[in-house]
C-alpha cells in the first residue's frame, strides 16, 4: 500500500492538462506520481529522506494579492498575472531585458542564444517597472535575459530603476562582459548596480565544458575582481547537475570564503528540465534539496551543519533552504540563521516572510561598506558590540539553494505560493517556474512561443 504524504495538482507533460498528483514516500525517497487519462502515468522524485520532509513543512498565513491583474477563468496555472488565488507577493521581480546571449549552454531558462531578435525599449523596459511598482512596490530587482550585459545601455536601465524608487536592483550574469570590460563595470557601479548574480558551475574548467561549451573560469575569476575594485557584490550560482559538479560543492564554497571580501554567499541550483532537454528525465539525473544539504556538510567537512539550513519563510517550504553564518576562519563558521523561524508547529505571515526575504537579499548581497574597527581599537573606545557589528559587516556569509520546478515535477501548491515573478511585455508578473515550464517537446505556456490550451 502506498504511503501517501500529501495531494495536490500538477499538469501532464505531454498536453499540458491539469491533473491530480500525489506525494508519496517510498524507501525513504518521496515521489510525485500523476496520471493524464490520455498519455498515461508519470513518475518523478521530490526529496530523499535524509532530511525527513515532515519535519521541513511549515505553517503560513497565506497572503493574497490585494491588486491582482488578471482574473481567474480557467485556474492555476493557466490565469497568472498574477490572480487573486496567488498566495503570495513578490519578493523578486524579474526583468528580461534581453533575449541574446553570448552562450549556448546545455541548461538554460530562456532558450537564449546570439541572433535571437531586437532588445525590447527602454521605454517598455520603464512600464514593466511601473507595473512592478503598482503590483509590489519597491520590491527587488533582477535583470536577467538572455545575458543582460550584451547591452550597452544596461546602466541607463539601472538607472531608471533607482531612479523610480527601487533600492537594489541585481544583474544575472555568466561575467563574460563583466570580465572582459572595465569601464563598462564602473559604468553599472555609477548607475547604483547592487549586486551580480553570477553564474558559477565550480572550480575547474571540465565543469564549465561540460556545462557552459567552454572553459570559464579565469572568466568568473576576473569578473569577480573587477566586482571587487568597483565595490559591486557578487552572489555565485552554481547549477547542480549529477555526474558533473555534484563533488564540487564544498570547493565552490571554499572559493567563495577565500573571496568573502565580495562574495557574499552562494546560491545553489539543483538542474531544472526544460526546453533544451529533449527526453525524460531519470531520477538519477536530478538532485535534490536534501541531497545537497548533505553534500554541503560532507564536502565542508562539518564546517556547515546540515541542521544550520532552515526552509524559507517566503516561498513554499519544498523551494529552497537557507543558512547564515559570520565567517571566522577556513575552518569554522559561526551560524546566526535564525533557528526560531523554522519552527513547524507555529503559523506564520506569508507577507512577513517576505518582508523579511527582502530585506536580507538587499542588506546581505550588496557590497559590504567595511568599517576600521583598527581605529577604534587604537582609541581605547571599541566595545563588544562594536565587535560583533564589524563582523557582520565584513565576514557575514549566506549559503542557499532554490530547486526550480519542470514540467515532469511541477506542482501547483508551490507555484500558488511563489515569491519571484518575471515581468512580461504586458506588464504581468508571472511566477518564475511557470514562465519557463516547457512540456515534453520544449513548448512554453507564458513565454513569446505560447500553447493554445484547452478550455
Amino acid at each position: 500500500m502506498k504511503n501517501i504524504i500529501s495531494r495536490t495538482e500538477s499538469l501532464c507533460p505531454i498536453c499540458l492538462k491539469k491533473i491530480e498528483a500525489e506525494k508519496v514516500l517510498e524507501d525513504n525517497k518521496v515521489y510525485m506520481e500523476k496520471s493524464c487519462p490520455d498519455h498515461g502515468d508519470f513518475k518523478t522524485i521530490l526529496w530523499k529522506e535524509n532530511v525527513p520532509l515532515k519535519s521541513w513543512v511549515r505553517n503560513k498565513e497565506r497572503a493574497y494579492i490585494k491588486k491582482p491583474y488578471t482574473n481567474v477563468e480557467k485556474g492555476c496555472p493557466f490565469d497568472c498575472g498574477l490572480c487573486s488565488e496567488h498566495r503570495q507577493h513578490t519578493c523578486t521581480a524579474l526583468i528580461e531585458v534581453t533575449e541574446r546571449c553570448n552562450l549556448k549552454c546545455k541548461f538554460c531558462f530562456a532558450d537564449s542564444y546570439s541572433d535571437k531578435e531586437e532588445d525590447i525599449s527602454i521605454e517598455k523596459i520603464k512600464y514593466m517597472y511601473e507595473r512592478v511598482l503598482e503590483s509590489s512596490g519597491t520590491c527587488n530587482i533582477q535583470l536577467s535575459g538572455g545575458e543582460p550585459t550584451l547591452r550597452n545601455d544596461l546602466p541607463n536601465i539601472i538607472k531608471l530603476g533607482m531612479n523610480l524608487g527601487f533600492k537594489f536592483i541585481q544583474v544575472n550574469t555568466n561575467g563574460i562582459r563583466i570580465a572582459q570590460d572595465e569601464e563598462y563595470v564602473k559604468k553599472l557601479k555609477e548607475s547604483g548596480l547592487s549586486s551580480i548574480f553570477l553564474q558559477f558551475d565550480g572550480t575547474n574548467d571540465l565543469i564549465y565544458k561540460k556545462l557552459r561549451g567552454i572553459e570559464l573560469l579565469d572568466v568568473k575569476k576576473k569578473a569577480i575582481g573587477n566586482c571587487k575594485k568597483y565595490d559591486i557584490g557578487v552572489v555565485l550560482v552554481p547549477t547542480i547537475v549529477p555526474d558533473v559538479n555534484v563533488d564540487n560543492i564544498g570547493e565552490i564554497i571554499n572559493f567563495a570564503l577565500d573571496n568573502i571580501s565580495t562574495i557574499r554567499g552562494v546560491h545553489f541550483q539543483p538542474v531544472s528540465y526544460f526546453g533544451r532537454v529533449p527526453y525524460i528525465p531519470k531520477d538519477e539525473q536530478r538532485i535534490t534539496l536534501p541531497e545537497i544539504m548533505e553534500n554541503i556538510e560532507k564536502q565542508t567537512q562539518g564546517k556547515v551543519k546540515i541542521n544550520s539550513l532552515k526552509p524559507p519563510g517566503c516561498e513554499n517550504e519544498l523551494c529552497s533552504f537557507h543558512g547564515n553564518y559570520i565567517y571566522k576562519n577556513k575552518k569554522e563558521l559561526i551560524n546566526v540563521t535564525n533557528n526560531a523561524s523554522s519552527c513547524c508547529c507555529k503559523s506564520e505571515k506569508a507577507e512577513e516572510g517576505a518582508k523579511k526575504a527582502k530585506e536580507f537579499v538587499s542588506r546581505n548581497w550588496s557590497f559590504r561598506k567595511s568599517g576600521n574597527l583598527n581605529v577604534k581599537l587604537k582609541s581605547n573606545r571599541v566595545s563588544g558590540w562594536d565587535e560583533i557589528l564589524y563582523n557582520i559587516r565584513n565576514y557575514s556569509f549566506s549559503i542557499s539553494a532554490m530547486a526550480f520546478q519542470d514540467i515532469w515535477n511541477v506542482d501547483l501548491e508551490r507555484i500558488k505560493d511563489c515569491c519571484i515573478h518575471v515581468v512580461n511585455e504586458e506588464g504581468k508578473l508571472i511566477p518564475f517556474c511557470i514562465y519557463n515550464i516547457t512540456d515534453a517537446k520544449g513548448k512554453y505556456i507564458y513565454r513569446k512561443c505560447k500553447v493554445k490550451m484547452e478550455d
